[in-house]
């Protein structure tokens, strides 16, 4: 059975160094005050859930646990209400990783809007215990705008990896 991916390439190893980076880059878009606009998704569940997804074995819940009590610092919200979001996102997706990357991007997507659903849900009934009001139908539309980012998050976030090596004139491969 042939892949149903476009590209064939190996892709090289990811540097730990550049997901970090992009991990705290995508912290730092969470902390721009865009209001009450609704749609604007949650950068580091999508970067988390991405690396989740690609390297299970390199990032994982403490990443999710980190970054989301951070959040919650920031935020000024629940403590504890990003963190088990995020921790439950990085254990599913770290789960579900093998199957997603057998898909093409697209359905990719997909596979990931449950899991993005499920973080948002969590993160409401934990406001909602504490004593906040239900944001609204619109709130779950941030989701949806991170699933349709899937695709071009995954072009983005995979270019370092598709740098050519130097090739060695001696080997036929």
């Amino acid at each position: 059975m042939q892949p149903t991916h476009s590209s064939r390439r190996i892709l090289l190893p990811v540097r730990n160094w550049f997901i970090v980076l992009t991990l705290f880059l995508a912290l730092l878009l969470n902390l721009i005050p865009f209001g009450k606009f609704p749609g604007i998704p949650d950068w580091v569940a999508l970067v988390l859930a991405f690396w989740c997804v690609h390297q299970p074995l390199k990032v994982g819940m403490a990443a999710g646990f980190v970054l989301g009590l951070a959040m919650d610092v920031a935020d000024a919200s629940v403590m504890g209400q990003h963190a088990l979001a995020y921790v439950l996102l990085a254990f599913a997706a770290a789960g579900l990783s093998r199957r997603v990357l057998w898909f093409p991007l697209s359905q990719q997507a997909l596979h990931v809007l449950p899991l993005f659903l499920g973080m948002q849900l969590v993160m409401m009934v934990t406001r909602m215990i504490s004593g906040a009001e239900f944001p609204g139908v619109l709130w779950f539309l941030s989701s949806i705008t991170a699933t349709l980012l899937w695709h071009p998050a995954t072009y983005l976030l995979l270019i370092p990896q598709f740098r050519p090596e130097d090739k060695d004139v001696h080997r036929p491969i």
